[in-house]
């Protein structure tokens, strides 16, 4: 994984916390000496060396023997202790993805698993806790140092609890980060799952050279992860960014939550199955009845695999779908200015012809100045976007509380 520099100022070690400030440097530069950290962090080189004492002392750093020489007594370098791990969960409405990563956030071990989001959250956890102790049971750690959680729904970050999600029912206030806690015996960090990917794309994807970009989950439903000044904003309430329930159709149909005409309910995973499945029965579309007629439903790959081969119907869903999920991103790069907007999600494996209507839609609305300069690109990370992400907000908790 690519390493990036802190996106907080080098020099800000007493805003953040020394030891936070020294833990994020090993995480994401590797090995450093002494006089590195000092001159990084600009802070006084005893007191640096008392935290590293400190440090040390409660394993989290140790030294990684001596410094490439450059003439002279060759300096010793510090790294982060072998021992960090720290469990990801990606929760989504149809599955589960659970990584255990390293002291440098790279994947130890991982496993994948279809889950009913709305079974509610005491079977959904107890899923979660058993493929935990599968991966503890398989050699992949033995006490985890953190647990980043991710939510397909509007989270209190603060409380570490979903509140009122459309897709999620009976998790309204349900504590999963005290419930995971004492579960795992380990700080937890819950989040929603779009902020998530967009941390990890930040961190380790194509979008970790800029501060400013806005991450589109484009999946059963669709979300925004809003990233600015290098950290992602949540709003008061932590429901920023929920842009799958912006009105595109004036009396469209009925989303999940309640409203009509959602960009959610019109090019949602779910949405997009219903239109072909209308499509195929209505006769519109012979490779979609086919298929239909084959496996008893339709998917979105379906709807894919149809434009692929060339089926008009299925490549005008696209098309309609990008174009209303591009007037909205239209209107979010003239109120935002991003650097960048990356899409990812299950429906980003639409391909090319999504991400060519959502760009002409985007660059053809929004003024020249906002978008001369705007990549508009699919996530160098995948599934993976969402594990990393977890991973590092457990690992900046950690950091944090060392």
């Amino acid at each position: 994984m690519a390493k990036v520099g802190l996106r907080t100022t080098e020099g800000a070690a007493v805003a953040e916390g020394l030891a936070y400030q020294v833990l994020c440097l090993l995480r994401e530069h590797g090995p450093l000496s002494r006089v590195e950290l000092a001159d990084r962090l600009a802070v006084p080189r005893a007191r640096l060396l008392s935290e590293l004492t400190r440090l040390t002392e409660t394993d989290r750093v140790r030294e990684a023997g001596p410094a490439a020489s450059r003439g002279g007594r060759r300096s010793t370098l510090i790294e982060l202790s072998p021992r960090h791990r720290y469990g990801a969960v990606d929760l989504g409405a149809t599955s589960v993805r659970i990584e255990v990563t390293d002291r440098n956030l790279d994947p130890v071990a991982a496993v994948e698993e279809a889950v009913d989001i709305r079974s509610g959250p005491r079977p959904v956890l107890r899923v979660v806790t058993d493929l935990l102790e599968k991966l503890r049971a398989e050699g992949a750690y033995r006490q985890l140092d953190g647990l980043g959680v991710g939510l397909p729904g509007p989270v209190s970050f603060r409380d570490g609890v979903p509140v009122s999600p459309p897709i999620m029912p009976g998790w309204d206030g349900f504590p999963v980060r005290e419930m995971l806690a004492h579960e795992h015996n380990c700080p937890v960090v819950v989040d929603n799952d779009v902020n998530i990917m967009a941390i990890g794309e930040g961190y380790g994807g194509v979008a970790r050279s800029v501060d400013d970009f806005l991450f589109v989950k484009l999946g059963t439903g669709i979300g925004c992860g809003i990233h600015l000044g290098g950290e992602v904003f949540r709003g008061k309430d932590g429901c920023a960014g929920d842009i799958g329930h912006m009105q595109v159709v004036a009396h469209g149909p009925v989303c999940a939550c309640g409203n009509t005409g959602c960009l959610e309910a019109v090019f949602g995973g779910a949405a997009l199955a219903r239109d072909a499945v209308a499509a195929a029965r209505a006769g519109r579309s012979e490779p979609l009845a086919a298929r239909l007629a084959e496996h008893g439903t339709l998917s979105a790959y379906d709807v894919g695999q149809a434009a692929a081969a060339g089926d008009a119907t299925s490549v005008a869903l696209i098309r309609a779908g990008g174009a209303a999920l591009g007037g909205v991103l239209a209107s979010l790069v003239s109120f935002v200015n991003p650097s960048m907007i990356v899409i990812g999600g299950g429906l980003a494996g639409l391909g090319h012809r999504l991400l060519a209507e959502v760009r002409a839609v985007v660059y053809g609305r929004s003024l020249p100045l906002a978008t001369g300069n705007l990549p508009l690109v699919v996530s160098e990370l995948g599934e993976r976007a969402g594990a990393l992400g977890a991973a590092k907000l457990a690992s900046d908790l950690v950091f944090r509380q060392s």
